[in-house]
């Protein structure tokens, strides 16, 4: 549960704590319940979701075992804490937490990212601000923009940030661009992955740009805006197992999975980096 990974805005993941419940839609299809189930069919549908515990809470498991795995990491690397869980869940108490944020502490020559859904629990945690770790929160709608991002500002941090992944609507981050600096953003994958309107996008790449903000545009997920000349009514595209969502706005999605939809907006990426 550490070392390499493929998540692009990251080099690593340490993961001192796995399991989690759901807390909003972005949660529904989620890409680390999918990744516990493939090493347990039975947990398939029940939540919440976890290897059996190893010193309690409900469904998260702690590794004390994984808790110094970074000071043994000669090479500086940016480190993403908890893919596999949220650091600040309800039922990771705070002075295993405390731990955690030692060895971040004495692990000075990394940069660790932590994402959360709970940014209340982080900020009742976080008093004192570490140099090298970015404080970010996740994102999926206006609803949880408003609800989350609020608390994020208030904690002391080196870099704020954003995680709009899933993006399951529109975002105006208008109220806060001044306290962020970094917004991470991108379309879902998996079978159920729900599909994006393309605007949404465009809309969070200007919005860095105004503010001058470094943006990480992660990925289109499965869909990907489909080409003006495309004929659907084509034997040939219905014979290639993809399909087609359309929006009201005349915008249709076509679904040619991941890899194929790739990252480019409007011709070109946006791999930005905050500077820390």
């Amino acid at each position: 549960m550490a070392g390499r990974t493929n998540i692009s805005w990251t080099d690593a993941s340490w993961n001192p704590t796995t399991g989690c419940t759901k807390l909003s839609p972005g949660c529904s299809r989620c890409y680390a319940e999918s990744i516990d189930h493939r090493f347990d069919n039975d947990k398939v549908g029940k939540l919440p979701w976890a290897f059996p515990p190893s010193i309690g809470g409900r469904g998260i498991t702690f590794h004390p075992d994984r808790l110094e795995l970074p000071l043994r990491w000669d090479k500086p690397r940016k480190i993403f804490v908890n893919s596999m869980s949220d650091l600040f869940h309800e039922d990771v108490p705070f002075e295993f937490t405390a731990q955690v944020w030692d060895v971040m502490r004495r692990a000075y020559w990394h940069t660790f990212q932590i994402l959360t859904k709970r940014p209340g629990r982080m900020h009742e945690f976080v008093h004192t601000p570490l140099p090298n770790v970015w404080l970010g929160v996740s994102t999926e709608n206006q609803l949880w923009a408003d609800r989350r991002i609020p608390l994020l500002v208030q904690c002391p941090a080196a870099i704020r940030f954003i995680s709009y992944e899933p993006a399951l609507g529109p975002l105006d981050l208008t109220p806060w661009l001044g306290s962020l600096s970094w917004v991470v953003y991108g379309g879902e994958s998996g079978p159920l992955a729900r599909p994006p309107h393309p605007d949404w996008f465009r809309s969070i790449r200007d919005q860095c740009q105004s503010a001058d903000i470094a943006q990480h545009f992660k990925q289109w997920g499965e869909w990907l805006p489909a080409p003006e000349e495309m004929n659907y009514s084509d034997a040939e595209f219905w014979a290639d197992g993809r399909r087609t969502e359309a929006w009201s706005s005349g915008h249709t999605m076509v679904r040619v999975g991941k890899k194929a939809a790739g990252n480019h907006l409007d011709g070109r990426q946006w791999l930005e980096w905050p500077n820390a």
